[in-house]
């Protein structure tokens, strides 16, 4: 697997849409951390950077309840 991918190689990995893939750069990633320009217009995604967001963001924080039927309570 490349560390660096473009946008339409990201939402391959991710079962994503490459527009949805732009939508989640101008929310959720920065410029420097999740994606880089290396020649200027050219958007590269760093896939370990990616990976480690979207890991950040399933993961339950410390303060939620585990509920019987697989949701969580964040109480």
């Amino acid at each position: 697997m490349k560390d660096y991918l473009t946008a339409k190689e990201l939402a391959h990995e991710l079962g994503f849409s490459p527009n949805y893939i732009n939508r989640l750069k101008e929310q959720f990633f920065i410029e420097g951390v999740h994606f880089i320009r290396p020649f200027g217009r050219n958007i590269r995604y760093v896939w370990p950077e990616v990976k480690k967001e979207i890991n950040r963001r399933t993961r339950p924080s410390n303060n939620t309840i585990p509920m019987k039927r697989g949701g969580y309570c964040h109480g």
